[in-house]
């Protein structure tokens, strides 16, 4: 006759995990607010400071004195890719989605020729990509000390990635994060963030680009602009990846909340069915010995 100790000592150990799903889901939550502020508060000064950035870049296009971080090294044949993901887990496939992104612009780049070059941020994306691109990764930045994320953190990466394109390390780099749409959608990303890419000024309601003069000249001013904007683009990315870690993660935790709830219902009803299996089977035990004396 089948024990009830297990399915009993299972049910209690689905509802323990319950508990935890669900107070995980709470925390995220409450994280999520402060996060997507945070995101949605940088949006437009990032926003802003493209566009006065382009144009400033769309006056000296072409120009054989431009800064090297917009004309570039002229090459495109070494490539860094900043993967930034979570330092932690359960949270869906926020880490993974951004991960594939990156392999799939790795095995392209490597299959065109060119030399790859992989910095990651949070360690996560590390332990899947070492999996397969060991050999290619140049740098780990440990983000698992931050509680909560500042400029100072995006000025540090920026200077890391800085100090390798002025050394000739690498003619492009990229970063991957997932941009914030909302608690159940998170955009895989890439930006090229060197040489300097920028979409090109919009004119007014009338079709007339406004025209400004500078003081000093425009490349002076892009030379100064140019690895503020290097890591500004890091700090949104880094913004935008915590709202959408904390969403992917609260998404995750109602999703095993729910799943648990649903296990523990149908545990309940197979130990109901072996609790009425055993009661009818002392009862036939007990009948058939009344029988007998």
């Amino acid at each position: 006759m089948p024990s009830l100790k297990d399915p009993k000592n299972r049910i209690e150990s689905v509802k323990s995990t319950r508990k935890i799903t669900k107070a995980m889901q709470m925390v995220a939550a409450a994280k999520l607010r402060r996060a997507q502020e945070a995101a949605e508060a940088g949006r437009p000064y990032a926003e802003r400071m493209n566009a006065v950035m382009g144009a400033l870049a769309g006056s000296v296009a072409g120009s054989d004195t431009a800064p090297r971080l917009l004309a570039g090294t002229g090459q495109d044949d070494t490539h860094l890719l900043v993967v930034m993901t979570a330092e932690r887990g359960l949270c869906g496939g926020f880490n993974s989605s951004i991960v594939r992104l990156a392999r799939l612009r790795i095995q392209k780049l490597l299959a065109a020729g060119k030399t790859v070059k992989i910095l990651t941020v949070g360690k996560k994306g590390r332990e899947q990509l070492r999996r397969d691109f060991a050999e290619y990764m140049v740098g780990h930045v440990d983000m698992s000390e931050v509680k909560k994320v500042g400029y100072a953190n995006a000025q540090a990466i920026a200077k890391d990635v800085l100090a390798r394109f002025d050394a000739g390390e690498f003619d492009v780099a990229t970063i991957y994060y997932s941009a914030f749409q909302s608690v159940i959608s998170q955009t895989p990303t890439e930006q090229q963030i060197i040489p300097a890419s920028f979409d090109a000024p919009e004119g007014d309601a009338e079709g007339v680009s406004t025209l400004y003069d500078y003081e000093p000249d425009e490349e002076k001013i892009l030379t100064d602009l140019l690895p503020l904007g290097v890591a500004t683009q890091i700090f949104s990315a880094l913004l935008e990846n915590g709202a959408s870690e904390q969403g992917a993660r609260m998404s995750a935790m109602d999703n095993a909340t729910r799943n648990a709830g649903e296990m523990i219902d149908k545990l309940s009803i197979q130990y109901n069915r072996t609790r009425q299996a055993v009661i009818t089977n002392e009862l036939i035990e007990i009948i058939s010995g009344a029988e007998a004396l």
